[in-house]
């Protein structure tokens, strides 16, 4: 158990280390990773504009969560278009983004219990 916990601590550390060095705060970066978890998708953007993405869809989808969202299948919906939309936006490659909102949406329900105000 403390093991588990010392390697989860060296992990954060890591990834807080690698948020600064791209110049983005500890919830953009999980964006980003969401978005550069596919190694063509990060040839074929480049960092600057995942960093864009990634800062975008912290703003939209911090403004669209609610306390619920992740229970009502209409609010989860909505997310999931915005998050699209986003994507679209800045030709995030269309074959790659089903499971780049996949794993947006996964982000943003880890995230969001910072979010919603209690």
């Amino acid at each position: 158990m403390i093991e588990e916990l010392i390697k989860l601590a060296k992990e954060m550390d890591a990834a807080t280390k690698r948020g600064e060095d791209l110049g983005l705060t500890d919830d953009e970066i999980a964006f980003y990773d969401a978005l550069a978890a596919n190694a063509s998708a990060v040839q074929a953007m480049g960092d600057d504009k995942l960093k864009l993405i990634a800062a975008e869809l912290i703003t939209q989808v911090r403004k669209s969560v609610t306390i619920d969202w992740t229970l009502r299948e209409g609010a989860r919906a909505k997310i999931r278009v915005m998050v699209r939309r986003i994507l679209n936006k800045y030709g995030y490659p269309p074959d790659l983004q089903e499971e780049a909102v996949k794993t947006v949406l996964a982000q943003a329900e880890l995230l969001c219990a910072e979010w919603v105000p209690g």
